[in-house]
């Protein structure tokens, strides 16, 4: 505009070195932060990746042991591999885009291929160090935050391979640990894939010696309808059994990468499994009649495999192998292999159709199954559809859902992800709390359900219940997985409530629900609950919001004296203003977490069953009274 000012000069130009663009820009390469509370904390990627370097040797076929130590905040690896080129120690580990794996005759089928790993884990430890061992001589460096400290040379009598130290930084991750029930599931998940390798784990030692096989049946939290099909071929591996559960559990895995977003390899899984059962039984059954209740896994290996973003857990490659090869003219020629969905297909149609014609008793079981899916699935869409009838009718809908401006789905445009991954709904109850959140939410990416008084309680009643209740199938319609989970409109399912007996319960009520019969979203890491402030503490110059009575006494400690205090009972105590900054980009989050073993109808007896010694003892023990929560006059 004429008459501004320019003040966009060469001096706004900053250039920032390979350490200071990671720390400003972690989640560029590691997702998220987090203080290891959740399994998709950045602290985990860290671990991971020092880790896959240790599995990428062995799967080139040196070192079968792997250590692994975590103290209270530090972690040690050393693997028996071929150990990094003395002379490279430094720069595979500080300098982007310098790595072996981009060398096809060193690594084949590596998981990380992009030379960032490594240095991610170095710029974000306050202490780093590696060590190489190779022929009676090692080499090694010290870091702190992507800082050279230190390097050398020296004789050794270890055996070749390669240690690694660090100490993730406190100032990018704060006050955080790693959670042993996070860890054990990843380091078994490597035991399974890589049959022959030995997992030491703190003193702990796992290996695994049937593969996926051994995944699904350690991890079976229900009688399988029949015994699980293990089938295994070059360069992929695949498990399938039907459980009475709803929704699919089927783990992913990309050289040995636990691919918990799935992708191309899932997709094309599923729609095998369909395809291949539909023409055994030369019916015309649906997809989702098929895939009910089954439990399963697939694991391949691929050269070179794009993943979709740096945690590397949705795969996005299309072939085998895609890569330009240059020739003696200088010309260059595309090298092309496969497509994975016809790579999975052709294995599957072969293999699994194979099993079921030898295997008769498994194949009536699965018939059963799919049938009595199929039975239920009619009965109850002929209810929904009558009851979204009556619903729109009503014109409840609108009324309910204050929808926001970007909707989503497998067909999202390109470029669109990234907001797509922003997405968010939150579940709340009443009128005022649902017109807070609306008032102050990001319109472009937070909607907002307002359910009215307490959802029915699903464990109790039959499915043909739930499908009758207006109330949950307006959910249901909101979330946009009628039909298909993976048409879920948003990334973050939010439960929002009070935090007193009602909200409580209401939460429960709502997880209950999903646990049911969207257990597949759980596992998926969509359903989250909302962590709100429970006290306010404030003086003249600052406040402070506390979300338990520690963080409270700590606060009034800190702000001495004229302190004030308030206790926030309810969602709608909690003015607009103030509301704004725990829903913004800061929000925080507990996500609902079921692991692989735990059994869903277990939880739900416990939890939402008849009254029971143990769940009334466990009330005893870990409800605090009211008293404790009160405000305290200072």
């Amino acid at each position: 505009m004429a008459g501004t000012e320019n003040n966009y000069t060469e001096e706004n130009i900053k250039t920032l070195e390979w350490n200071e663009h990671i720390r400003k820009r972690a989640g560029m390469y590691i997702g998220r932060l987090g203080n290891g509370d959740n399994p998709g904390d950045g602290i985990y990627v860290l671990l991971k990746e020092v880790i896959d370097n240790s599995i990428d040797e062995f799967a080139m076929g040196y070192g079968k042991v792997i250590n692994i130590n975590i103290g209270d905040t530090g972690v040690s690896v050393r693997d028996f591999g071929r150990g990094i080129p003395l002379n490279s120690v430094v720069d595979v580990t500080s300098k982007l885009n310098t790595g072996g794996k981009f060398d096809d005759s060193a690594f084949k089928k590596a998981v990380g291929l992009n030379g960032v790993g490594t240095k991610a884990v170095n710029a974000l430890s306050s202490s780093f160090y590696i060590e190489s061992f190779r022929d009676g001589e090692s080499s090694f460096a010290r870091f702190s935050k992507g800082e050279l400290l230190e390097s050398g040379r020296r004789e050794t009598k270890e055996k070749n391979g390669t240690l690694v130290r660090f100490t993730p930084d406190e100032e990018m991750f704060g006050h955080y640990s790693y959670k042993e029930d996070i860890v054990v599931p990843m380091i078994k998940n490597y035991s399974y894939l890589k049959k022959g390798l030995t997992l030491n784990f703190n003193g702990t030692l796992y290996n695994s010696k049937n593969g996926l096989l051994d995944l699904i049946n350690d991890n079976m939290s229900e009688q399988p309808l029949y015994p699980p099909i293990h089938l295994e071929g070059e360069d992929i591996e695949i498990v399938l059994t039907h459980g009475n559960s709803y929704g699919e559990n089927i783990l992913s895995f990309v050289n040995g990468q636990n691919t918990r977003d799935g992708g191309t390899h899932l997709a094309a899984y599923r729609e095998a499994i369909a395809k291949t059962v539909k023409e055994f039984f030369k019916k015309d059954y649906a997809p989702e009649d098929v895939r009910q209740g089954v439990v399963g896994a697939i694991s391949i290996q691929i050269q070179e495999p794009h993943f979709e973003s740096q945690t590397k857990i949705k795969l996005g490659s299309t072939y085998l192998w895609d890569k330009t090869v240059k020739n003696p003219d200088g010309s260059i020629t595309a090298d092309r292999g496969p497509s994975i969905r016809s790579f999975v297909n052709d294995f599957v149609k072969t293999n699994l159709d194979n099993y079921l014609h030898i295997h008769k008793e498994a194949a009536a079981a699965m018939q059963e199954k799919i049938v009595a899916s199929e039975q239920e699935r009619k009965e109850i869409s002929g209810i929904q559809k009558k009851t979204k009838e009556r619903v729109k009718k009503a014109n409840i809908y609108n009324k309910k859902l204050r929808d926001c401006k970007i909707h989503y789905n497998d067909k999202l445009p390109a470029g669109k992800q990234d907001e797509a991954d922003r997405t968010s709904i939150f579940i709340t109850e009443g009128l005022s709390a649902s017109g807070t959140i609306t008032k102050v939410r990001d319109a472009n990416t937070q909607a907002v359900f307002s359910l009215k008084g307490k959802p029915i309680n699903c464990y109790k009643e039959s499915r043909k219940h739930v499908a009758e209740n207006e109330e949950l199938n307006l959910l249901i319609a909101a979330l946009g997985v009628d039909e298909e989970t993976d048409n879920l409109r948003y990334n973050n399912i939010i439960v929002a409530t009070d935090a007193d007996d009602d909200g409580m319960h209401i939460r429960m009520l709502v997880i209950t629900f999903f646990l049911k019969y969207y257990p597949d979203l759980i596992r998926r890491g969509h359903v989250h609950i909302l962590q709100t402030p429970i006290f306010r503490v404030q003086n003249k110059k600052e406040t402070r919001y506390c979300y338990s009575r520690e963080e409270k006494e700590a606060a009034v400690k800190a702000l001495k004296s004229g302190v004030q205090i308030t206790r926030f009972k309810g969602l709608g105590e909690i003015s607009p203003e103030e509301f704004k900054s725990f829903i913004g980009e800061d929000m925080k989050l507990d996500l609902v977490n079921i692991s692989d073993e735990e059994s869903i109808a277990e939880l739900m007896e416990f939890y939402m069953g008849d009254n029971t010694v143990e769940r009334q003892n466990f009330i005893r023990e870990n409800l605090r009274s009211e008293e404790e929560l009160e405000d305290i006059d200072i």
